[in-house]
């Protein structure tokens, strides 16, 4: 079934989904022209690479996924987390279930799964998270196997795509959460590099970092800080965020239990989509450049990719709890088939990640860095024919570092820094400044010959259970 839907997108690709531009607001700068292409610099280094795609999932830690992984800092020998539904404790174990339900992951559960550096308070969550359960949609209710399976973990046979790419390319074992948070604060500080709360929808000023979010951004919540679109905009960088229409992966609020679905599109300002909100976005008529994922396949096919996108999931492919963890690989695959089959794969950097930890199991202590984050690692991948092979990185990175790279790539080390920027606003830091933070640019090796695409099964062998039939 989900083959036939990435093949009907990918026929879909020849009709380009418009969206139209909303302006408005209050102009606090004059739009720019709106550039035909992105700046050709000298293709050298790091400007080899053309095209960035962050492809975004949802909710897996990275000892969830890759915690038997062969040299990457993964789960530890002797691990045992306190259960207090039963008298002993329990221990990190294979779970072959293609359906999980993880914990709940709001700013507080990722307080007490961290417990002040025990990394000890995951089954807990669960247990209190599935009090009152009623609904599927209800990361916390579901199946029962009687192990707490925030404390299971995949390994190659079950999600065997995901290690093919490891593999082959780079994997990342210190890629931490933006934030100690869950989904919309981490989806702003992917495009932005901040959370925050604005008195005034049109005063950058008067924002002040928040990183709650128990808000639908409708017209009544608007975001006037900066956002990197801003940025690319000014140096006439072409950008897309890509929206797979659909229902949104969760609840809209980190404080409820259950909801009713909501859909998400291009059109419709939501979690998942925050564009939309920025002030700047609409001042900049650039609105329209959030798009259906229609819109990718065409793009990539025609080989007119922008210089750099956004893909966000809807819920069925999205990997978050309970969705399937081999729909979303299924989708992941497809979406990389069709980068690598195009005509700017030999320009391309994909970088693959999960937005937060979805209450899984980790081991490793998140870094502070500020007064929002580290948050909890995740999975995240390098994929490009001028990646390492096979190579762990071992750096400390988090979401800044993808926009450091876009930065280093397409605006000259330009950074996304309220007192040069020319739209200042209070946050407390420059996140891609932070000495701490790695730089992407290592899992590379720019001077080799381009690698040819590794072309994958999108419905592959694994040992998942119940057996998957895309």
């Amino acid at each position: 079934m989900l083959r036939q839907r990435l093949s009907a997108l990918a026929l879909a690709a020849g009709t380009l989904l418009l969206v139209a531009g909303c302006g408005g607001g209050h102009a606090h700068h004059q739009p720019s022209a709106r550039p035909p292409h992105a700046p050709q610099l000298p293709a050298t280094g790091i400007h080899k690479i053309r095209h960035v795609v962050v492809i975004m999932q949802e909710n897996r830690s990275f000892d969830s996924y890759f915690g038997t992984y062969p040299g990457a800092d993964g789960i530890p020998q002797g691990v045992c987390l306190p259960d207090p539904a039963a008298p002993r404790c329990v221990r990190p174990f294979h779970d072959r279930q293609d359906r999980g339900l993880g914990g709940p992951h709001s700013a507080s559960n990722a307080l007490a799964d961290i417990n002040g550096g025990k990394m000890d308070g995951f089954v807990k969550q669960q247990q209190s998270g599935r009090r009152g359960c009623e609904q599927l949609f209800n990361p916390a209710c579901g199946r029962s196997t009687g192990k707490p399976d925030v404390m299971g973990y995949h390994d190659g046979a079950d999600i065997p795509n995901y290690w093919r790419y490891a593999r082959g390319y780079v994997l990342q074992d210190h890629m931490f959460e933006p934030v100690r948070s869950w989904s919309t604060p981490a989806h702003l500080f992917l495009v932005s590099e901040w959370a925050a709360k604005c008195s005034d929808p049109y005063r950058p000023s008067s924002c002040r970092s928040y990183i709650g979010y128990n808000d639908r951004p409708t017209g009544s919540l608007l975001y006037a800080w900066t956002d990197l679109t801003y940025m690319l905009h000014r140096a006439r960088v072409s950008w897309a965020y890509y929206l797979f229409k659909g229902i949104e992966p969760d609840c809209e609020s980190d404080a409820q239990v259950t909801c009713t679905p909501v859909k998400q599109g291009p059109r419709t300002p939501g979690l998942w989509n925050p564009l939309p909100s920025f002030t700047d976005v609409a001042q900049d008529r650039q609105r329209r450049d959030v798009k259906s994922l229609n819109a990718f396949f065409s793009a990539t096919k025609s080989g007119r990719l922008p210089a750099v996108s956004w893909i966000i999931p809807n819920a069925n492919v999205s990997e978050h709890p309970p969705g399937l963890a081999s729909a979303g690989q299924t989708y992941v695959t497809g979406l990389i088939n069709t980068i690598m089959q195009s005509p700017e794969w030999r320009s391309t950097a994909i970088f693959l990640t999960w937005d937060d930890w979805g209450g899984f199991y980790d081991q490793v202590v998140p870094p502070r860095i500020d007064g929002s984050g580290y948050g909890l690692r995740v999975p995240a991948m390098v994929i490009s024919p001028y990646a390492r092979r096979g190579y762990v990185d071992h750096q400390t990175l988090s979401f800044d570092a993808y926009n450091k790279f876009i930065e280093d790539d397409f605006l000259g080390g330009r950074r996304l820094n309220p007192r040069t920027d020319g739209r200042p606003d209070p946050r407390p830091d420059v996140r891609e400044s932070n000495p701490l933070a790695g730089d992407l640019a290592r899992d590379f090796k720019f001077a080799q010959r381009p690698r040819s695409p590794a072309i994958l099964p999108v419905c592959p062998a694994t040992d998942l259970k119940p057996r998957p039939s895309c």
